[in-house]
């Protein structure tokens, strides 16, 4: 038997999620009707996947916990924050993704989760219009605000750790400054003159979270924690990031289906992606300034999978489009379409279309579980900054563009990442490559 060189996952685990909208308030129910043994935590790769150990006669096949201590989902605390005063039992129904009878057997303990007051800008977000925010703050007064709330959750529920997750809108675009954003003590003088137009609100929360000994993921296309300011911090503060975007509807199947294009030698002339959604997420991403952020994240997918530079004749010159409509009927079950202009033997033209009719907050909720989990185990490894093995979760993984790093977005590549870190958390070997 190997040895892990992972810390014991002991105490309570605190999970504080910035937003308190569908995709939470799934997560948050499905976590507590699992404990309950009354639903099945079905697409978490913690809960079921299986990753073989070893090799040859010491071949075995085990789940994550019996490789690496996770944390059991009876020790999860929760705790959120939202514009919108709603408690989480009141949000879970008002989101209408689960059936009030999935949602009633722990109507109790969702109504005890009641959001504490967000740091918010209207400005990043002018389709909310919440009450329940902190006034008059400056940034770093909001810095210090959600610091002291993160150490008052540990303090009442008597906890061993937390980490924070944005499951929180999608805010308007911040393109990367360098002289604000490439140095903590740069960032942190911004934060200090309240300068508006470059902090972002969600950067408040991850410095508060990371300068509070918790791991943060970004569960948007923000720029927040992809900046050298918070790889800086994250160094100092010795705590484990991830992010952007959980990879949950069409950019999943782009990254699972574009490798099938590339392994079999098939040539791209377009791919053209469209969704309808109507819940809170499409509302907001109806504002031009907020679908740029969400654009950029979503477009990075294809472009590293399929690389012109590798097979001139295959993809040079390819259409890449990526559209989100927003269409309230639908509410959380999106619909994406994807078209895809292929081309064979001779330049002939072939065509693939993909109709994937998907609830958003279903496949989003085993992603926060899963990377709430896995953050925290990183942590415990003593593993810190950016998280490229969660690559897998997520629509455009975080990595150092300073240094030209191109990231990783085939899916099966991400899987191998994925499962040798924690085979190393285990102690057994890495032992798979990516080619």
């Amino acid at each position: 038997m190997s040895k892990s060189n992972v810390k014991p996952a002991e105490g309570k685990l605190g999970v504080m999620v910035v937003g308190l909208g569908a995709v939470t308030t799934t997560f948050m129910t499905g976590v507590l009707m699992a404990r309950k043994g009354l639903a099945k935590p079905v697409g978490s790769m913690t809960q079921y996947d299986k990753i073989r150990v070893g090799q040859g006669a010491e071949k075995k096949y085990l789940h994550y916990k019996d490789i690496v201590p996770i944390a059991d989902l009876n020790d999860i605390e929760f705790a959120a924050w939202d514009v919108y005063p709603e408690n989480a039992y009141e949000s879970a129904i008002n989101a209408e993704v689960l059936k009030e009878k999935d949602i009633n057997p722990v109507r109790e303990e969702l109504e005890a989760i009641k959001p504490l007051k967000a740091a918010f800008d209207h400005n990043y977000a002018k389709r909310l219009d919440g009450e329940n925010i902190m006034q008059g703050k400056t940034r770093w007064e909001m810095v210090e605000a959600l610091r002291e709330d993160i150490r008052r959750f540990k303090a009442e529920k008597n906890l061993n750790r937390v980490v924070v997750l944005w499951a929180a809108s999608t805010e308007v675009y911040v393109p990367v400054d360098e002289n604000v954003h490439y140095t903590l003590e740069a960032l942190e003088a911004a934060m200090k003159a309240d300068d508006k137009e470059h902090i972002a609100p969600s950067m408040c929360y991850a410095y508060a979270a990371l300068t509070e000994g918790a791991p943060f993921i970004m569960g948007a296309p923000n720029t927040t924690v992809d900046i050298p300011a918070m790889w800086e911090l994250a160094e100092k503060t010795q705590m484990p990031i991830a992010g952007k975007d959980f990879k949950t509807g069409q950019t999943l199947v782009k990254s699972g289906f574009a490798p099938i294009i590339g392994t079999r030698c098939l040539g791209l002339s377009g791919w053209f992606s469209t969704n309808i959604l109507g819940n809170r997420d499409g509302l907001v991403l109806d504002e031009p300034a907020n679908f740029r952020t969400k654009e950029v994240s979503k477009l990075s997918t294809l472009e590293s999978i399929l690389v012109p530079e590798e097979q001139p004749d295959l993809y040079t010159n390819y259409f890449h489009k990526v559209r989100i409509n927003y269409y309230p009927p639908r509410n959380d079950n999106k619909e994406g379409w994807d078209n895809i202009d292929i081309f064979g033997w001779m330049g002939y033209p072939m065509q693939i279309k993909i109709d994937f009719l998907c609830r958003d907050s279903i496949l989003a909720a085993p992603l926060c579980l899963d990377l709430v989990l896995l953050s925290d185990l990183a942590a415990r490894a003593g593993r810190f900054g950016t998280q490229r093995f969660l690559s897998f979760f997520l629509k455009s993984p975080m990595h150092d563009y300073t240094k030209d790093e191109v990231p990783v977005n085939h899916l099966f590549q991400q899987y191998v990442m994925l499962k040798n870190a924690i085979r190393e958390m285990g102690g057994y070997e890495a032992d798979e490559t990516i080619d």
